[in-house]
């Protein structure tokens, strides 16, 4: 076994691996960026090296320098977790070029199923079903077009390098053809290198179905069942389980039969997952194999028992299997939640101060998490959180928990995508079992936040005000202040959400403090406190609330599943009172995030209709496009092709059409 073994990564998946480490007695070693100094995977390492910028390609995917950080730390093995070098075949062979072990399969099996066109050709060999489609090398577009009409409407463009969505888009007649590849392709450039692209019939209403395999170097590979990973947005999974509700016993056994036969066929050793999709009619096609380990393979470990980073980790070290096939059996049923700072509506990245980050607890929960209170979401990464991980004995009750802890999960000072994982936790299809890829498009999803705060998280405010605001605890604290008397004069406080002003009045009670807000009266108290919590009896009944200020000074509330923002209002004046008093001519459609303007598809001067695309944003390599909220003419496009903007940069200047 290794005495030592660098981690090629970043957040929650360096944290999974380093404590896997710990529990094999093996010292993990890691590697930084100059924004993740005091990130938690560096302080939780034994020795970690910083490698360069910020950036990934100065950092995390700069081979050479992270296997000169692993010679100059003493390891002998490179875990490279899942993202930046995992499925990098140069970097596994320049690993045992160097004298280190790559923890993941040969460069031969991560080339041979590394591109979708190479891996789906290996599948049809090994006699595993694939989609009807066009892989072939001819990659113009009269070719694409031609082979677009035989396979027929609506299909799918995919970037043959990658996956998470990236240089993917659906096309639903052929007039959208020529500007969807044009998207696709730029796309895959950008994010893998490579432009290359196939074609594959779309299934209509599919399931997005797993089999996690486990292979030695002597021969024997297992799969360890199925996870269910059909909730998407962006192509995206952000909610995976295991079983799947949809498979029988004979077709997880067929399924799996399938994934070790093309394991076998591209020469894999270690874990990888194969991916198919399953149609109504229970027949089942390959997607694609995935050479590494999955975000979701937490739903795996929790129905098996079996650790897959330790294994992986005994596999490289040449390790055999002990279990066969017939000895894998599964019990009870696990959920994973993806935790994104993200806006639940329309899934874009959000970056900022984590205020306050504090996970449920509890039988059948784990959470595995990158980042902890106080740590930054920055542009260069990957936006996830954390993971949520629920099990119990049956999938009823393992979503009745999900729902459960998903409330119980306090974020503040960051938007989240916590209101669409409730949301779609809390619909009846969810609960019936009835997913497939779809689901967020087909069912309409409520995820606004509450328009008002409740009266609770006003009351919590006014004592924490009162509790923790040092002027306030200073004076209410003097014995011999009016206020502090029962009958003292009532302490006026005010705060706001949004453009409401909310103003309650205190007063000191028998125990506690009397509040009025003009409409309700409360008696209320903090019958305990903590960091980042405090426990409120309101009326003889309690409350726990989770509270942060952000870097601006505003209170941060989270209570029963939703979070607040309220700040002290500012006074009037003339100038705010006029800026307020009319609309404008003109509108400027902003950048929703840092990133490269890729491309300008209209001219300053141009009359464009509602919903004409007008810009394309690259950020985190995906590309988002802006569109006109109304007619109206195009007034200034500060921003050429190609330039760099900061988030909230005006990218076009509409004027509506009179």
């Amino acid at each position: 076994m290794f005495k030592r073994i660098l981690i090629a990564n970043r957040g929650e998946i360096a944290v999974r691996v380093i404590r896997a480490c710990r529990e094999l007695g093996i010292s993990p070693v890691a590697v930084y960026s100059e924004v993740d100094a005091g990130a938690l995977h560096v302080r939780l390492a034994d020795a970690a090296l910083l490698i360069g910028p910020a950036p990934a390609t100065q950092s995390y995917l700069r081979s050479a320098a992270i296997i000169a950080a692993a010679r100059e730390l003493g390891a002998e093995a490179i875990h490279p977790g899942y993202g930046f070098l995992s499925e990098n075949a140069a970097f596994a062979r320049a690993c045992a070029a160097a004298g280190l072990v790559f923890i993941g399969p040969p460069p031969e099996a991560i080339e041979a199923m590394g591109g979708k066109i190479g891996a789906r050709r290996i599948a049809q060999e090994a006699g595993v079903p694939v989609v009807p489609g066009y892989d072939g090398a001819d990659q113009r577009d009269a070719r694409l077009l031609a082979e677009a009409e035989r396979i027929g409407y609506p299909l799918l463009i995919k970037a043959s390098a990658g996956g998470g969505g990236k240089g993917m888009r659906v096309v639903n007649d052929p007039a959208e053809f020529a500007a969807a590849l044009e998207g696709a392709r730029r796309e895959a450039r950008a994010a893998f290198g490579d432009d290359t692209v196939f074609l594959e019939r779309l299934l209509l209403r599919p399931r997005h179905v797993e089999i996690q395999v486990l292979a030695d170097s002597h021969g024997n590979v297992i799969h360890l069942g199925e996870r269910e990973c059909s909730i998407q947005r962006r192509h995206q999974k952000i909610l995976e389980e295991s079983p799947s509700p949809a498979l029988s016993p004979a077709l997880r056994a067929r399924m799996g039969e399938a994934a070790v036969r093309a394991a076998r066929a591209a020469g894999y050793v270690n874990a990888g997952t194969v991916e198919f999709m399953l149609d109504a009619a229970g027949q089942f096609y390959f997607l694609e194999m995935n050479t590494r380990l999955q975000v979701e393979h937490p739903v795996t470990e929790q129905v098996t028992g079996l650790d897959l980073v330790r294994w992986q980790i005994a596999i490289a070290a040449g390790g055999r299997l002990p279990f066969s096939q017939q000895e894998i059996s599964f019990r009870g049923h696990a959920i994973e939640a993806r935790l994104y700072a993200e806006d639940p509506v329309t899934y874009l990245p959000a970056v900022g101060h984590l205020a306050l980050l504090d996970p449920p607890l509890g039988p059948g929960v784990r959470v595995d998490a990158g980042l902890t209170t106080g740590d930054e979401v920055t542009v260069h990464y990957d936006p996830m959180i954390a993971k949520l991980v629920v099990s119990a004995e049956s999938r009823a009750a393992a979503v009745d928990r999900l729902r459960r802890a998903l409330d119980d999960f306090a974020v503040l000072g960051l938007t989240t995508n916590l209101p669409l994982l409730r949301a779609i936790a809390a619909h009846p299809a969810y609960a019936s079992g009835d997913t497939h890829t779809g689901f967020l498009t087909e069912h309409a999803l409520d995820v606004t936040a509450p328009a008002t705060p409740p009266g609770e998280v006003l009351v919590a405010a006014a004592l924490a005000e009162l509790q923790f605001t040092p002027e306030r605890r200073s004076r209410e604290s003097d014995p011999f202040a009016e206020r502090w008397r029962l009958g003292g004069g009532a302490l006026p406080l005010s705060f706001a959400n949004g453009s409401t002003t909310y103003r309650i009045s205190a007063r000191r009670g028998n125990d506690g403090w009397l509040l009025d807000s003009g409409e309700e009266r409360w008696s209320a108290r903090i019958a305990a406190s903590g960091p980042g919590e405090l426990t409120l009896e309101l009326d003889g009944r309690r409350e726990r609330m989770r509270l942060a200020r952000d870097l601006e000074g505003a209170l941060l509330l989270a209570w029963r599943g939703a979070s607040y923002r309220l700040t002290r209002p500012a006074p009037l004046n003339a100038d705010s009172a006029a800026r307020t008093g009319g609309g404008h001519d003109a509108a400027s459609l902003t950048a929703p995030m840092p990133g490269t303007l890729v491309k300008v598809l209209v001219s300053e001067g141009e009359t464009v209709r509602e919903g004409q695309a007008l810009v394309v944003l690259e950020a985190m390599k995906m590309e988002h496009t802006v569109v006109a909220p109304y007619a109206g003419v195009v007034r200034r496009l500060p921003y050429g092709q190609g330039a760099s903007v900061a988030g909230g940069a005006a990218l076009v200047d509409l004027a509506p059409v009179e």
